[in-house]
């Protein structure tokens, strides 16, 4: 079965943001039910912690059916996979997190099980034992849609995209599963930690852990302010979100526009960690630039956010 947290959603009533996503999935799930038959096979795309697996898990529940689910990773043969696919019965779920790990021959392998729902035994001399699958419904979560080959994702009748969260989405998210876990928190920390979240729920939701900790350590009920800017001192984010290699990054781009190898030396990072890591939440939030030659600049609200960080540290 799939493992849920008691504070998590079980329905699709209880999730907040992903208003296409969950719309898609609500006609999908009204007309599996009307029709008795299984929720389509679906890929779920977008990036991490974002609410995928939640999903996937919330598809389960809402159809009443067992949820098998693994990681992508952890299907290393042919054997790993037909016994994954075994186990399902008609109409469970099976969900395959992180799908993009998957060997290129496995995928191979599944999708032509999705067709024939017959798998093939043996093989070296023998001869192939066709053995009947059940009609199960397959979920496909992954952030890397390219990794995926082009029939595996065709068989997909449904493509769910889950985008970044808006602060008001990731404030009444996190509002909730404070709730949900009956911790008292004050009006103003809530708006905070969205702020702070990057557009991501497992970011706000592990901020308001970590403002629980501060609180608890402390000998406080109620999470207040002065938790979370201490919970933040202790982690090295500021009011952006950004961590200390992002904000060692602006500091860098302050004294003039400079290459990616520069800035990777002076970090001590990789230049690939960087560019892949380093550098995603700067773009995606406009604190930084790429001119036409490839060099690195700051943004005027990449100026002014460097500006005013200055200010709240003197």
């Amino acid at each position: 079965m799939c493992e849920t947290v008691d504070a998590q959603p079980k329905s699709i009533s209880q999730l907040c943001g992903q208003s296409g996503v969950i719309d898609q999935v609500l006609v999908a799930l009204d007309a599996a039910q009307i029709d008795g038959k299984k929720f389509d096979d679906s890929l779920l795309v977008g990036p991490p912690g974002c609410g995928k697996s939640q999903v996937a898990s919330v598809i389960a529940n809402e159809m009443a059916e067992d949820c098998h689910e693994v990681l992508g990773q952890s299907l290393s043969s042919l054997a790993d996979l037909n016994a994954l696919l075994l186990q399902a019965s008609h109409r469970s779920v099976v969900h395959i997190d992180e799908c993009h790990e998957l060997d290129k021959s496995i995928q191979t392998a599944l999708y032509l099980a999705l067709d024939k729902r017959i798998l093939f035994i043996g093989g070296r001399g023998r001869t192939p034992q066709g053995i009947p699958i059940a009609n199960f419904t397959l979920l496909l979560s992954t952030t890397d849609e390219y990794c995926l080959l082009q029939p595996l994702r065709d068989r997909m009748k449904l493509t769910l995209r889950f985008q970044f969260y808006s602060d008001a989405e990731l404030a009444k998210l996190t509002y909730q599963r404070a709730v949900a876990l009956g911790w008292d928190v004050s009006e103003d920390v809530i708006p905070s930690i969205a702020k702070r979240g990057r557009g991501t729920p497992r970011i706000a939701l592990r901020l308001l852990q970590s403002c629980r900790r501060v609180a608890r350590s402390l000998g406080a009920e109620t999470i207040t302010m002065e938790h979370l800017v201490r919970a933040c001192e202790l982690e090295g984010i500021d009011e952006a979100g950004l961590v200390p290699t992002e904000q060692q990054y602006l500091s860098i781009l302050a004294e003039g526009s400079s290459r990616l190898n520069v800035i990777a030396s002076r970090i001590g990072l990789p230049t690939r960690t960087v560019s892949e890591v380093t550098e995603s939440f700067l773009i995606r939030s406009g604190l930084i630039e790429k001119d036409d030659q490839g060099r690195r600049q700051l943004t005027a609200h990449g100026r002014m956010h460097l500006s005013q960080s200055r200010k709240n540290t003197t």
